[in-house]
């Protein structure tokens, strides 16, 4: 599982998760704190998280350390179509990743090559991505929450 944040100005490192599952405790201390905190001041006023709804993102106590953070986050549906575009940067990864000469054989070769193809992601194709959403939100609801080309 891997972590990672895109903005117009910028991306944070990837986080790769290893040994076990994503918690809310784990999210909060290995995602919230070391990265999205200093990103967000890093941005500035206006920095508005966008995430989506697995129960560590709206845990009681990840909600709590972005509140004591300052940090303002949406409020995402649980039962909604996700319109982040970070979605689509995921898929930019997985076909860098399906394109690749070798497919990596071990768990570190999938880490390093995630890595690399994260950091070799143009600024210009997340800018697109984030400035794509308006247009396929326009999209989702023309189609009342159903199938959109994206």
């Amino acid at each position: 599982m891997v972590w990672g944040g895109i903005s117009l100005e910028g991306r944070t490192n990837l986080h790769v998760l290893v040994n076990g599952t994503l918690t809310a405790i784990r999210y909060r201390d290995e995602i919230l704190r070391p990265i999205v905190r200093p990103y967000a001041g890093a941005v500035g006023p206006g920095f508005l998280l966008v995430q989506d709804h697995p129960r560590p993102h709206v845990a009681r106590v990840c909600r709590q350390f972005l509140d004591d953070e300052g940090i303002d986050a949406i409020d995402w549906p649980s039962r909604y179509p996700d319109l982040n575009p970070i979605e689509h940067a995921w898929d930019v990864m997985y076909w860098c990743i399906r394109r690749r000469q070798v497919a990596p054989q071990t768990v570190q070769e999938l880490t390093d090559a995630l890595i690399q193809v994260w950091e070799e992601i143009p600024q210009d194709t997340i800018h697109r991505l984030i400035r794509s959403m308006p247009r396929h939100c326009r999209e989702c609801i023309q189609a009342r929450g159903g199938h959109t080309h994206y």
